[in-house]
């Protein structure tokens, strides 16, 4: 079979499918440089969608990069490239995240555990509707935690105990939320109501926002806030909801680029087992209430993201920037 040419139009290709990637608020905070010659992709963080609020030290922000990476690997394996990822290849330039060379593959020597996954990048939606209260199955658990050991990163089911400590951390932190005006500038700079959601590019559309909930005890995040939303109704979530905490070993820029990694590969594998999905990074934007939700018995590892996983519809698709806006070719 002849090779794969990683041209400008499989590249493209590519870009668009690895901005699937979920990113907090979707704020996509991603930008491309393909450099022709040397078949080289270079990923950028993009500082002005930092949310310095809500994420100071840009750790999110190079979760959502990490995601998008991952997707991109996916991609490149489907399409027969080896993609061969140098992290944080240039200390004196911390806004470049990754470099993938794109090497040639004939087909039979494509990576099937990474292309598997290609079916799913675009079924893969962030849901905040209720979930079934149906317990997910022990073969299914430990083959999401075997995702995350794939990307250097550690999946933890917290017993009854820890969940609901976690569950008691995010309510600490929507508390702390109203009794800080400022502390949704950045939700609000990125949420779409109106007119507004039916042509957004980025954000968080109202569609996107779920159902308010009545009762339950599921983190999900109240994108709407006080202001109204038509149409969106309440109901009941589920009382006892599944989660899932990713944690890395360390702690800087490329533990949080593995954490996206990982995180995207648990989520693809998800959807893969007929499951929904959303996240929570709430606890996680206060240091001090970050280090409550490690796992209690260890004290070890760092906590990077807050998974709700279970059965149920997976949401809507959240608007894209078109990928001429995130890809420079050269």
């Amino acid at each position: 079979m002849a090779l794969r040419h990683a041209d400008d139009k499989t590249v493209t290709t590519l870009v668009a499918e690895a901005t699937t990637a979920p990113s907090m608020h979707n704020a996509q905070p991603w930008r491309f440089r393909f450099l022709t010659g040397e078949r080289l992709l270079l990923l950028y963080a993009d500082p002005e969608r930092a949310m310095p609020r809500s994420d100071p030290g840009n750790r999110a922000l190079h979760i959502g990069c990490g995601a998008a990476l991952f997707n991109l690997r996916v991609a490149a394996a489907h399409a027969g490239l080896a993609p061969d990822v140098r992290l944080l290849p240039e200390p004196q330039d911390p806004l470049l995240l990754a470099a993938v060379h794109l090497t040639e593959q004939a087909e039979p020597a494509r990576d099937e555990e990474l292309a598997r996954l290609h079916a799913v990048i675009r079924q893969r939606h962030t849901s905040r509707h209720p979930f079934a209260e149906k317990d997910i199955p022990e073969d299914v658990r430990s083959m999401l935690q075997d995702a995350a050991a794939r990307e250097s990163a550690a999946l933890l089911f917290p017993g009854p105990w820890h969940a609901e400590t976690v569950l008691d951390l995010v309510r600490d932190a929507e508390s702390r939320d109203v009794m800080d005006p400022g502390a949704r500038e950045d939700l609000i700079r990125w949420t779409r109501l109106g007119p507004e959601a039916d042509s957004a590019v980025d954000g968080v559309p109202e569609y996107a926002f779920g159902p308010r909930k009545r009762d339950g005890k599921a983190p999900v995040r109240d994108f709407a806030g006080r202001r109204p939303v038509a149409d969106r109704g309440t109901t009941a979530f589920e009382y006892t909801p599944h989660l899932a905490l990713l944690s890395t070993s360390g702690d800087g820029p490329a533990d949080w680029l593995r954490a996206g990694q990982a995180l995207e590969r648990v989520l693809l594998e998800a959807t893969l087992a007929d499951l929904a999905t959303s996240l929570t990074s709430h606890a996680l934007e206060t240091p001090e209430l970050r280090l409550l939700v490690r796992d209690p018995g260890s004290g070890t590892g760092q906590v990077q993201m807050v998974l709700r996983i279970g059965y149920g519809p997976r949401g809507p698709a959240t608007p894209r920037r078109p990928v001429t806006d995130v890809l420079d070719i050269v």
